[in-house]
């Protein structure tokens, strides 16, 4: 099994007495995050949700926020920049970019799940220039060019 990573949480004024985010099941890999204010998207647009709660994110990891999968299937909402990334470094209220791919008008009311957090390590990269890459089986073949 593995330790968990301590994260701070601020529950803001307008969280109220919502529920932090929490895991459902044992195998979870990411907690439920709850609308902590009331919004109407329509079809085909975005909406911004406020959660009420801000964190601090240990130096190495990051949040990753994530759409929920029953919203997706059954109501067509997703979150257009999947997934979200929350830096160490961030400290103000977590919100979430919403996107109705529906038919219909989306109501979310306060204390709805609206999507889910995946708190993960981080690793740096460090560019470095050169003149040729190494040659691969793939070489320069992208978009679909490894089949149909």
């Amino acid at each position: 099994m593995f330790d968990p990573v301590d994260i701070a949480v601020k529950r803001l004024d307008h969280a109220g007495d919502l529920p932090l985010p929490s895991y459902e099941t044992s195998g979870s890999a990411g907690m439920d995050v709850r609308a902590a204010e009331e919004l109407v998207i329509a079809p085909g647009e975005r909406g911004l949700v406020g959660t009420g709660l801000a964190f601090a994110i240990p130096e190495g990891y990051e949040m990753q926020v994530r759409p929920r999968s029953g919203l997706a299937l059954k109501k067509g909402i997703s979150i257009p920049n999947s997934p979200g990334t929350i830096d160490s470094d961030y400290r103000g209220e977590l919100k979430v970019i919403l996107i109705n791919h529906g038919a219909e008008e989306f109501v979310i009311a306060r204390g709805d799940r609206i999507a889910q957090i995946v708190i993960a390590p981080v690793q740096r990269g460090n560019l470095v220039m050169v003149d040729d890459l190494d040659d691969t089986a793939r070489g320069s073949g992208g978009f679909g060019s490894t089949g149909v």
